[in-house]
C-alpha cells in the first residue's frame, strides 16, 4: 500500500450536517484556494513544482484541518461553538518560523498514509488523543515552496478532541482551538504580502488575538469558508506587509474583537 493510500481510514459519515458542503465536494476546497492565489505566485508556484519534482526535491506532507463542535445542526449552517485546531511554529525551525499552521509535517518512512501523518503530527505538536478525531476527507494535494513540500489537507471532525496543548516548545510556540466564527468575522480579514514591490502577491490572511494566519494556511482556511457557504463579505483592500501585519498583534485595541 503506497503512502497515497487512504483505504480503510476515512469516514465522512461521521461528518456533522454543518460541514456537509465541505465533505461532499473537497475538490472545490483546491480550485477556490487557486482562485485566490494571484497569477504570477500560481505561475510561480507551478514551476517551482515542477523543478522540484525534476530535480527529487519534493517531500511529501500531510496537515490536520480538525473542526470541532457539535453532532447535529443544518447543512452548511456553522454553529456558533464550531472550532477550529491551529497552531504556531516555534520561532527557531527551519522553514516557516514563527508562522500560524494547521497541526502537521512531513511524512516518516514508516507512515501508511497522509493521514497517519496528520494524526501522528498533530499528537506529536499538541498532545491531540487520535483516538476522538474522525478523520472525514483528503483534500487535493499542494505544493508549499520553498520547503519542497507536496501537502495533503485531512480534513477531520471531532465533537470533543479533549485538551491540547504545546508539546515540545522547540517545534510549537502555541496551541489554540480558534472558534470559526473569528476566520468569519470581517473584522479579523486582511490581505497580506511579503517584503518590497510584491502587494500584488498580497493572499487572505486573519489577525487573531494570539496569532497572524497568513501563507498557506491562510489560503486554505479562506478556500474552507468559501466553499462552506460561511464567509462574509470582507474589505479586501485592508492591505499589510507582513512585518506591519505582525505588529499589529503587539498594538493593545488594534483589531477589535478579534476572536468572535
Amino acid at each position: 500500500m503506497s503512502w497515497d493510500s487512504r483505504e480503510g481510514e476515512l469516514t465522512p459519515s461521521a461528518a456533522p450536517p454543518w460541514l456537509a458542503p465541505l465533505v461532499e465536494n473537497p475538490g472545490a476546497v483546491k480550485n477556490a484556494y487557486r482562485r485566490r492565489v494571484p497569477a504570477e505566485v500560481l505561475a510561480a508556484l507551478t514551476a517551482a513544482n515542477t523543478t522540484a519534482a525534476v530535480t527529487g526535491t519534493r517531500r511529501d506532507a500531510a496537515v490536520l484541518a480538525l473542526f470541532s463542535g457539535p453532532a447535529d445542526g443544518d447543512p452548511g449552517a456553522l454553529p456558533d461553538d464550531a472550532d477550529l485546531l491551529v497552531t504556531v511554529r516555534a520561532a527557531t525551525l527551519r522553514h516557516h518560523a514563527g508562522q500560524a499552521a494547521f497541526p502537521g509535517g512531513a511524512a516518516d518512512p514508516d507512515d501508511r498514509s497522509p493521514v497517519h501523518t496528520a494524526l501522528r503530527e498533530a499528537t506529536e505538536e499538541t498532545g491531540l488523543a487520535a483516538g476522538r478525531v474522525r478523520p472525514l476527507v483528503t483534500l487535493d494535494k499542494m505544493f508549499i515552496p520553498p520547503s519542497g513540500f507536496h501537502v495533503v489537507p485531512v480534513l477531520a471532525y471531532s465533537p470533543d478532541p479533549g485538551p491540547v496543548t504545546v508539546v515540545d516548545k522547540s517545534e510549537t510556540a502555541h496551541v489554540a482551538r480558534v472558534p470559526v466564527r473569528a476566520f468569519v468575522n470581517p473584522e479579523n480579514r486582511i490581505m497580506v504580502y511579503r517584503g518590497e514591490n510584491t502587494r500584488r502577491t498580497a493572499g487572505p490572511a486573519f489577525l487573531l488575538n494570539e496569532m497572524l494566519v497568513w501563507g498557506f494556511t491562510g489560503q486554505v482556511i479562506s478556500a474552507m469558508l468559501d466553499v462552506a457557504g460561511w464567509a462574509q463579505p470582507w474589505e479586501t483592500d485592508k492591505l499589510y506587509e507582513l512585518s506591519d501585519a505582525m505588529a499589529l498583534l503587539d498594538a493593545e485595541d488594534s483589531y477589535g474583537e478579534a476572536q468572535r
